[in-house]
Formats: structure tokens, C-alpha cells, sequence
């Protein structure tokens, strides 16, 4: 039986830990300036860990990287935009803007790879089309957010300033020093992740203290959490089941298939807090980033599982 990940049980102790003890006051404000530096300097490292080479190397196949873009920043929203058109009451309004902004994201990067790996699929093809959407969706993912929401503030001048400084210009500024600084970040990779990771929970724990403050338990009920989950999941099965199909309609081959199907399902939480934190209030954050903490759980369970399954059927020469 397959241990848990380390980093999930650290993501619901740090939820569970801000519902008994969460940040108020001073510490509110102090733990604000720490997650606007820690953002910076993980889109920062984000920048110095990007190998151009390898984007523009596979950037040539380009039916296989424009469908992963058009999962991540069409299928999905369409999908969202239905499913709360469909079924409005299931969630309340708060929890239904973090739907649909999960669904404005961008794909995960990590877990994209490693399991396109395990799956004997086209792990070169992988680095590109997730990097290339986590590049796309620092522009994108506020314009979506606005189009689906219908809020007009959320991409307002101000919006822009705080994605340029925040987002923007330390992934430019990490691409500028990549050359002298990527040897360097490869050396230190795993102390990175683990800053990485630590940088999320923190970010995570500040927002959902928020959230609680608020009373974020008293709105939600634990059928509301099964009816998240179910929408979580609802999500995920659709994009899996039509980007496989969109991969055999265009011919593609079993690893191709394998890229689409598992770059094109997932959202990055890496990037999701962070901008979340960025492009909405603090009154809003929490009940934002709640759906996307229950889908990242959901697809790195199911998408595992399917990897698994492409494995055994390249094992098999299926």
C-alpha cells in the first residue's frame, strides 16, 4: 500500500491548525508582508529553474502543447461556467468563486512530470506544455478570473501592479540570472522544494486563517464539503475523459496521449495560493483556495492511478 504524500497531510494539518489557531491581529499583518516575500521568491525560482531549452525544443509539437492550453484555460473554465450554471444552489457563492477560479489556472508542474514518467509517456513534451501554461496563465489566469466572475475589479489597475510585482517581474528576473543561477538551483533542488512547499503552507495558513476568522465552519456544513468534493471530482473525470478522447481524435501516439491527458487534467496549487493571495481580498481568500486545496488531493489520487494503469499497459505492449 502506497504511503501518503508528505506534502498533503502537511497541507490538511496546516487547514486543520488554522481552524483551532488562526492568525489575528499584528500577526495577521506580519504574516501578510512574509507571504508577499515568499511569493516573490518562489515565482523567482521559478524563473531560474525554467530550461528554455526544453520549451523550445518540443514547442514544435504544437497540436500536442495547444491542447494542453486549450484543457487548462477553455475546457476547464466552459466546464466550471456549466456545472454552476447547472447546478447554482449545490454550493453557496463564496465556495463557487473558488471553483471557477480553479478552474482559471494554470497546470501543476511537478506532479505533471512525475507522473507522465511513471506512465511511460512523453516526459520531454510534459516540461514544455506545463511550463509553457504556468507562463501563460501569469498573464491569463486574472483576465479569465475576471470573464468567468463577472467582476469587473478583479482585473483592475491595481490587479495589474500587484501580478507585475509580485508574479511577473521575479519571473523575469529569475529567467535574466537563470544562466548563472540554474547549475546552482539544480545543486540545491531539494532544499528548494522543500522552501517551495514550506512557502505554500505558509501562504495557505494565512488565507484560511482568514477564512476562519470569518467563520468560513459556520458556511460550510459537511455536506457542503461532500458536494465540493463531488464537484472537484466531477471536474476532473471530464477533462480526463475528453482529453483522451481529443488525443485519439487527433492520432496521437500512446505517450503523447499519456501528456495530454495528465498535464491537461491538473491545476497547480504553486500557483493557485499565490495568486489567489494576490488577486482577491483578504475577506475572500480562504473560501477561494478551499476547492483547489479538495481537487489537488483528488487529482494526485486519481491521476496516480491512471498513471499506474498506462504503465502496466506499456509493460503489456498494449
Amino acid at each position: 500500500m502506497r504511503k501518503p504524500d508528505p506534502f498533503l497531510v502537511a497541507l490538511i494539518s496546516v487547514v486543520v491548525f488554522a481552524s483551532l489557531l488562526p492568525a489575528r491581529g499584528e500577526v495577521t499583518v506580519i504574516l501578510g508582508y512574509i507571504t508577499d516575500i515568499l511569493i516573490m521568491a518562489m515565482f523567482f525560482m521559478q524563473g531560474v529553474k525554467l530550461e528554455r531549452r526544453a520549451v523550445v525544443e518540443n514547442i514544435r509539437n504544437w497540436k500536442l502543447q495547444g491542447l494542453v492550453l486549450l484543457c487548462s484555460f477553455v475546457l476547464f473554465p466552459l466546464i466550471g461556467a456549466g456545472l454552476h450554471r447547472l447546478l447554482p444552489h449545490s454550493l453557496d457563492e463564496a465556495t463557487w468563486q473558488g471553483v471557477l477560479f480553479l478552474c482559471c489556472l494554470p497546470s501543476t508542474v511537478q506532479s505533471s512530470i512525475a507522473l507522465t514518467s511513471m506512465a511511460g509517456g512523453n516526459v520531454a513534451a510534459s516540461i514544455c506544455a506545463a511550463t509553457l501554461s504556468n507562463i501563460v496563465g501569469i498573464f491569463l489566469t486574472p483576465v479569465l478570473v475576471s470573464l468567468v466572475l463577472h467582476k469587473q475589479g478583479v482585473w483592475s489597475a491595481s490587479s495589474v501592479t500587484d501580478i507585475a510585482v509580485q508574479l511577473l517581474l521575479p519571473f523575469i528576473a529569475g529567467q535574466i540570472l537563470q544562466p548563472l543561477l540554474h547549475a546552482w538551483a539544480h545543486r540545491r533542488k531539494k532544499t528548494i522544494s522543500i522552501l517551495d512547499r514550506s512557502s505554500i503552507l505558509l501562504v495557505v495558513y494565512t488565507a484560511f486563517s482568514h477564512a476562519v476568522v470569518l467563520g468560513i465552519w459556520s458556511h460550510l456544513s459537511s455536506r457542503d464539503l461532500v458536494a465540493l468534493a463531488c464537484i472537484d471530482l466531477a471536474l476532473l473525470l471530464v477533462v480526463l475523459v475528453t482529453s483522451s478522447g481529443l488525443s485519439r481524435l487527433c492520432g496521437f501516439s500512446s505517450r503523447d496521449e499519456v501528456s495530454l491527458v495528465l498535464c491537461g487534467s491538473k491545476k497547480s496549487l504553486a500557483s493557485g495560493v499565490p495568486m489567489a493571495n494576490v488577486i482577491f481580498s483578504d475577506s475572500i481568500a480562504g473560501f477561494v483556495v478551499l476547492p483547489l486545496i479538495l481537487y489537488h488531493q483528488i487529482q494526485l489520487f486519481l491521476c496516480t492511478l491512471i498513471a499506474q494503469r498506462y504503465h502496466q499497459k506499456h509493460q503489456s505492449g498494449l
